[in-house]
């Protein structure tokens, strides 16, 4: 009888753990993280992660409600906040083969510009990224895309 109520306990943890897993969904954990964002530092570094490192946690903390998105090319584009949150979201784990480097060109205490140059093997993409202060976090409100030295 102790062997049957043990085979029975077992399965229904097995049920409900599984349940639960399959409820959450695959990698609904780490895209529901909490990111420090507390610095403008600490939102930029994190946006770089997930623009070029593909990172996912943390992706509907980053951008701010009125978040959007330019690109500048032959046919300009605006992307909404949904958008793009949508398309990081499906590249989760992709890395770009880029050089990243990162330039502060205006900073104030709730406000902050920065320069993002992505190098290529055979261009060069500039995000001007705007960070401004929501709360007690930093959010994107706003970047714009332009590519350069297309050979």
């Amino acid at each position: 009888m102790k062997t049957l109520v043990k085979t029975f306990v077992a399965a229904a943890l097995l049920a409900i753990s599984t349940f639960t897993m399959a409820a959450e969904g695959p990698g609904a954990k780490a895209t529901k993280a909490n990111v420090n964002l507390s610095t403008a530092d600490l939102a930029l570094d994190h946006y770089v992660a997930v623009t070029t490192e593909g990172e996912a946690a943390g992706i509907e903390q980053l951008f701010a409600a009125d978040f959007n998105q330019k690109i500048q090319a032959t046919n300009a584009q605006s992307n909404s906040r949904s958008a793009v949150v949508k398309l990081l979201k499906k590249q989760k784990g992709e890395k770009l083969n880029c050089t990243v480097s990162t330039d502060i060109l205006e900073e104030s205490a709730d406000y902050m510009v920065a320069k993002v140059t992505l190098k290529f093997e055979n261009f060069t993409k500039t995000d001007l990224v705007t960070l401004e202060r929501v709360g007690n976090d930093w959010k994107v409100s706003k970047s714009v895309n332009c590519i350069n030295n297309i050979q």
